[in-house]
């Protein structure tokens, strides 16, 4: 659906990750699947880091702030396009539309911020064990967790009020699933230059380089550390618990540097969506299952947890 161009608009039409007929059904039962997988991994999560008392530590308590924050950011982003599927009513008001935007970036922002929390959690654990629950501390946990959500949601402000302030649309339809804000600048008529220069400068250096930096910096002192270890066995064991969070850092960065630093216009949008579809929709379902799948702790847990509502199950207490 077009607008006039030059003009502002009330609401814009979100198209969807296809606009083949063929496809409709398909995309929605994958997506859905999706989306159902991600919420359940991410609150098993959840639910084993709260029940399970060897999970009681700074390294789980981190990553249950990300289950949150993957449960936050799949549903900010997909609910829309599901509705849509069910509803067909692809519509969605500028304030909702802008809205989404914000929240989409603020709980990026955050993850990035928790996952060099959980680095410098891993470098405490391993450059300096013998004091590491004295540094890392439920207080210090709690106050690095708060900073994280705060800086993540107070940063991305000046992008949302500048993302507001463009007036002019060339369409009001976005060929996108939600609202992001590299689409809405491709489709914005108004002068988007100095938006474009804050999210270079802000939005690269500080809300990118700055968490991945803090991510690195304690990894370089976390390899030197388990170099200088004499064991094979102890070298591997240092190694394998940081494996999970590398993982997870490597997945995010590169997926955000093909979405972010690749060139906007019209001709890559599609590729545009697929990368955001694998951002907003994989990488929280990929989350849970590297933990799940590589960490002994989460795997021991689960077979506890399971084993005790099965004796619940078949023998309740009379």
């Amino acid at each position: 659906m077009e607008s006039e161009n030059d003009t502002g608009v009330e609401y814009f039409v979100i198209k969807g990750i296809s606009d083949l007929p063929n496809l409709q059904a398909p995309v929605f039962i994958l997506v859905l699947l999706i989306y159902i997988l991600a919420i359940g991994g991410n609150l098993t999560i959840l639910l084993l880091v709260g029940m399970d008392s060897n999970l009681q530590s700074p390294m789980y308590f981190f990553l249950a702030n990300l289950s949150i924050l993957d449960i936050s950011s799949i549903t900010v982003t997909l609910h829309k396009t599901l509705v849509a599927y069910i509803s067909g009513n692809k519509n969605l008001s500028f304030v909702d539309c802008i809205s989404q935007a914000y929240f989409f970036m603020a709980l990026e922002c955050a993850e990035l911020l928790i996952l060099a929390a959980m680095s410098l959690d891993r470098y405490v654990a391993i450059c300096n064990p013998l004091h590491y629950h004295m540094i890392m501390n439920p207080r210090t946990c709690v106050i690095l967790a708060t900073a994280c959500w705060a800086l993540g949601f107070v940063e991305v402000v000046p992008h949302t009020i500048l993302l507001g302030n463009l007036s002019c649309y060339t369409s009001n339809e976005i060929n996108h699933f939600f609202c992001d804000v590299k689409t809405l600048i491709t489709l914005s008529c108004s002068d988007t230059s100095l938006l474009k220069l804050w999210i270079v400068t802000e939005g690269v250096f500080v809300s990118g380089l700055f968490p991945l930096l803090m991510t690195l910096l304690p990894y370089i002192f976390i390899i030197f550390a388990i170099l200088k270890i004499n064991t094979n066995s102890g070298r591997k064991k240092a190694f394998y618990t940081c494996s999970s969070h590398v993982t997870l850092v490597i997945v995010l960065y590169l997926t955000l540097y093909f979405l972010y630093l690749t060139p906007s216009s019209e001709s890559n949008l599609n590729y545009h969506k697929l990368f955001s579809l694998f951002n907003t929709a994989a990488v929280p379902l990929l989350n849970p299952l590297i933990y799940s799948l590589k960490n002994k702790k989460v795997k021991s847990a689960m077979k506890r947890q399971l084993h005790i509502l099965y004796s619940k199950v078949v023998y309740p207490s009379t």
